[in-house]
């Protein structure tokens, strides 16, 4: 989650190390117009330090050193990888540097009645079979989205409506089991809630929060006859996380789905998205 750039002398400007592209999400959801959801009744549609370079006026300093949001090391070390590939130059005769991070942008849906924060490097998602969909450039796996009940056919008071956490966090984990169905032979999906709680946040409304692990794996010959050469494969591992409100008589989510490995790396960062979100009022 973090922009490289790099500092070359008598060469050429480098390319972009990484393309943008929306063919491939690695079997994240974008697009389901066709979902009927339990929960709802309608869906809408950042290197830690500078390199040293052999001469000193070739060094660049950091703009800053304060940690807006974490960079996992490998994204890190792929545009380093990318920079000096792309500009055909060595390590000898190019800086690099990372700029300050670019940290949290807040999105505000003053139609719909909703905000939240997310990085300000992640990219949106059009079309995706959610109200507002954004996702990591890189890390196509991560995305946050914000979905909502129905005004019309919804009649939500309270986010206690759907019973205590525990009880919310049930529905939640069966429906993205629904949506992640597939009809491939030899896929097995496992799954656990890893934590339920509910919370009062500064606009005086209580939130749910909910955490789901997922796992899918499949067979990597799934015709074959033996059993032996049907061997079983972790596809993904995933960590899925809900924010629920209610307000305007409708139910919100905020969902955030991250591979487990960078969510480790991430987590305190990510909490913090999770803890921007807040349902708000319609004017009439």
């Amino acid at each position: 989650m973090a922009r490289l750039v790099v500092v070359q002398q008598q060469r050429q400007p480098s390319l972009s190390p990484l393309p943008s592209s929306f063919s491939h999400f690695n079997g994240t959801r974008l697009h389901a117009p066709q979902l009927q959801m339990s929960l709802f009744s309608r869906l809408k549609t950042p290197v830690s330090e500078h390199f040293r370079h052999d001469s000193d006026r070739d060094c660049v300093e950091f703009s800053s050193k304060t940690k807006d949001f974490a960079v996992p090391r490998r994204n890190a070390m792929a545009l380093i990888l990318s920079a000096y590939i792309f500009t055909g130059g060595g390590f000898g005769s190019a800086a690099f540097a990372q700029q300050s991070l670019v940290g949290l942008r807040e999105y505000i849906d003053t139609f719909d009645g909703y905000s939240f924060k997310y990085p300000k490097n992640w990219i949106q998602v059009k079309g995706a079979g959610a109200d507002i969909f954004f996702r990591d450039p890189y890390i196509l796996d991560e995305n946050i989205s914000v979905e909502f009940s129905s005004p019309s056919s919804s009649n939500y008071k309270s986010i206690e409506d759907l019973g205590p956490p525990e009880l919310a966090g049930k529905k939640v984990l069966k429906q993205y089991l629904t949506e992640f169905m597939s009809t491939r032979l030899g896929v097995r999906r496992e799954s656990k809630i890893l934590s339920t709680s509910s919370r009062v946040a500064d606009d005086g409304k209580l939130y749910y929060q909910i955490e789901v692990n997922i796992k899918s794996y499949a067979n990597n010959n799934e015709l074959a006859v033996m059993p032996k050469d049907r061997l079983v494969r972790l596809e993904w591992d995933r960590r899925y996380l809900s924010v629920l409100g209610v307000e305007n008589n409708q139910l919100y989510e905020l969902r955030l789905q991250t591979p487990e490995n960078v969510f480790v790396e991430e987590e305190s960062d990510l909490r913090r998205v999770m803890e921007s979100f807040r349902v708000n009022k319609i004017a009439v």
